[in-house]
C-alpha cells in the first residue's frame, strides 16, 4: 500500500517538524531571560558595594529576579506539558468544587493581572484532578488577565458536562496550537499557558476551546451527578 505508507510517513514527518518547532520556541524563550539574569548577576558582582546598595543595584536585582521568575515559569509549564504528553502523571478523577479551586488558583495570580470575579455557585462540581484543575485555572486567569485586564470565571451547563468559562483579554492567537520557532515571545514567561491547559483538559477527559474571546474549559460532571440527572443510568 504505497499511498498509505506515504501518508503515514508524511504524518510522522509533520509531527516531527511540529515537535522541532515547539522545542526550538521553548529553547529560545528560556535562553533570552536566562541570559538577562546571568548578565545582571555578573554586573552586580562587578559594581561597587555602594552602587549595589543604591538605585543601580536595585534595578539590576529587579531585572535579575524578573528574568529568573520568567525562566522558572517556562520550565515548570514545559515539563508539565512533557509529563502529560508522556502519560507520566497519575490523574485522579474526583468531585471537585469549582469555586473553591478557582479561589485557590486566583490567590496565586501575578501582579499584572486585574481583578478576578468568580461567578460560580458553591455547589457546582466537576470530575477532575484537583491539582491539575487548579493549575489550569491559574494559567487561564494569567492569560485572560494579562496587562491588568479584569477576569470573570463562570460555569455554564453543557449536557453531561460543565463549561468553565474564563473571560478577559482575548488570546493573541485564534488557535490553540503549540507555538513554534518564530512565534511571538511572551514577556512574562506564560507562552506555554494555553498549550498546558489544552493538555490538562485532554488528561481530564475534557476539551479547551476559544469562543468570542472567551476561554472555555469543558469537563465532565462527577459520576454521581450524571447518574442523578440521567434516569437511564439506573437500569
Amino acid at each position: 500500500m504505497p499511498d498509505d505508507e506515504q501518508r503515514k510517513g508524511s504524518g510522522q514527518n509533520d509531527g516531527a517538524e511540529r515537535r522541532r518547532g515547539f522545542l526550538g520556541f521553548v529553547a529560545h524563550e528560556v535562553r533570552n531571560p536566562l541570559s538577562t539574569a546571568l548578565w545582571s548577576a555578573e554586573l552586580l558582582g562587578r559594581i561597587s558595594a555602594e552602587e549595589r546598595g543604591g538605585a543601580r543595584g536595585e534595578k539590576l536585582s529587579a531585572m535579575c529576579l524578573r528574568s529568573i521568575a520568567r525562566v522558572r515559569q517556562l520550565v515548570e509549564d514545559h515539563f508539565m506539558c512533557e509529563r502529560l504528553d508522556a502519560g507520566g502523571i497519575a490523574v485522579r478523577a474526583d468531585p471537585v468544587p469549582v469555586r473553591e479551586v478557582a479561589e485557590a488558583a486566583t490567590e496565586k495570580r501575578a501582579a499584572d493581572v486585574g481583578e478576578v470575579a468568580i461567578d460560580v455557585e458553591a455547589a457546582v462540581q466537576l470530575s477532575a484532578d484537583r491539582i491539575l484543575l487548579e493549575r489550569a485555572i491559574e494559567a487561564l486567569v494569567a492569560t485572560a488577565g494579562r496587562e491588568g485586564a479584569a477576569v470573570r470565571i463562570a460555569c455554564e451547563p453543557a449536557g453531561d458536562r460543565v463549561a468553565l468559562v474564563v473571560s478577559g483579554k482575548p488570546p493573541e492567537s485564534p488557535t490553540l496550537e503549540d507555538p513554534a520557532k518564530g512565534s511571538p515571545s511572551e514577556p512574562r514567561g506564560r507562552a506555554l499557558a494555553l498549550p498546558l491547559v489544552r493538555r490538562i483538559a485532554g488528561a481530564l477527559g475534557g476539551t479547551l476551546s476559544l469562543s468570542g474571546g472567551r476561554y472555555i474549559l469543558t469537563l465532565p460532571r462527577p459520576e454521581h451527578d450524571v447518574a442523578r440527572r440521567d434516569p437511564s443510568a439506573h437500569p
